[in-house]
């Protein structure tokens, strides 16, 4: 019987480095800086050179991130925030969070991306901020977005929480809205040895904002100038995502190698794959595709020991959660269609060629 192929094996990329995060976590231990402190700040740095932001704050996960930058944005009941319906659910609970209600939008059916075209009708005096998610690490079309912001003078904040080392119009994301929020879920494609976050911005008001909010809203030790959260990140993270974040640029080229042959070599044209316009360069995070039959899909895949994962079954408009907001099937039929019917292929920078090839032939073989 054939190895199985899984959707991701992170366990290929801690055998590569063990020895030298251990010793980064030997440093951390020497110095018992656990949580934030020196290597938290080293990372801030360093994650804010990679983005080409004036400045990067360090938090516990990506969804901290979100919700420390709405209530940077002073964000809260009564206020709207525009989001698209097809991502993951943390980008509208960072709304839900400060007490404002998400308004979700459907996606471009080719990028499957927030589609600028719908955002506008979705406007309202309440609204005070547009979200643009780089889903699957492929940026949105920031420029569309951003003239809607400015047109309504609105906020524009990135999610980023799957495109570290994306860029649009050869600029990386992480600097094109007021602020942008990264996750480094271990998943990711920079992910720490634990749950962290970030957000990077070029404000300095912003900036300081967010030291006091992740920090129970102090800047002087135990004087606090306003309701805070104990959001810091932890040393061993820190230290962890300092050293993956010197291979993020080798690991990307290789996951875009892969996304590639993809591509140009699975013809089968029952599959149909997101679409890559002229400047927008991911780091394919996910490779998502779909298909008329999802199901019948993923089960010949894993008849054939390949495991493909599911991002995601069911839109965010349409969540139990969300229930109260009274959305109904066919409020976002691009967002519907893609939960439906998508399904992520194997991705990951330490894929062999071999198993690449063998993704390739077995998805080239499948008739629906």
């Amino acid at each position: 019987m054939q190895a199985v192929i899984p959707c991701l094996d992170l366990k290929r990329q801690h055998q590569q480095l063990k020895q030298e995060i251990f010793a980064a976590f030997e440093e951390v231990y020497e110095q018992t800086a656990f949580s934030g402190g020196q290597f938290a700040e080293a990372f801030e740095k360093d994650f804010a050179a990679f983005c080409h932001t004036a400045h990067a704050v360090a938090v516990n996960n990506g969804t901290s991130a979100l919700h420390l930058a709405m209530l940077a944005l002073k964000i809260g009941a009564g206020d709207e925030v525009i989001i698209p319906a097809n991502t993951f659910i943390a980008t509208a609970w960072g709304v839900s969070y400060t007490g404002a209600t998400p308004v979700f939008v459907d996606c471009d059916p080719v990028t499957w991306e927030i589609d600028p075209a719908k955002v506008e009708e979705k406007i309202t005096p309440r609204t005070k901020a547009i979200v643009g998610v780089h889903l699957y690490g492929q940026p949105f079309d920031v420029d569309a977005i951003r003239n809607i912001c400015d047109k309504h003078d609105l906020f524009l904040l990135e999610d980023a929480a799957q495109a570290q080392g994306a860029v649009y119009k050869g600029q990386p994301v992480g600097g094109f809205g007021e602020m942008a929020c990264f996750s480094f879920y271990p998943g990711k494609n920079l992910g720490a040895t634990g749950e962290a976050g970030g957000i990077t911005t070029n404000k300095e008001e912003y900036y300081q904002r967010l030291l006091s909010l992740r920090n129970h809203g102090s800047v002087v030790r135990y004087y606090h100038e306003e309701l805070g959260f104990n959001m810091r990140m932890g040393g061993l993270e820190a230290a962890s995502l300092r050293i993956k974040l010197r291979y993020l640029p080798s690991w990307n080229q290789r996951r875009q190698a892969i996304a590639k042959r993809y591509q140009q070599e699975i013809k089968n044209e029952a599959v149909q794959m997101q679409q890559q316009p002229e400047g927008h360069v991911s780091v394919y995070h996910l490779f998502v595709v779909t298909t008329a039959d999802r199901d019948g899909l993923m089960n010949y895949l894993k008849t054939e020991q390949i495991h493909p994962g599911l991002h995601y079954p069911v839109s965010c408009h349409l969540q139990q959660a969300y229930a109260h907001l009274n959305y109904k099937p066919g409020d976002c039929p691009q967002a519907e269609y893609l939960a439906a019917h998508c399904l992520s292929l194997p991705m990951y920078p330490e894929m062999t060629d071999e198993e690449v090839d063998r993704v390739i032939d077995v998805m080239n073989a499948y008739r629906a």
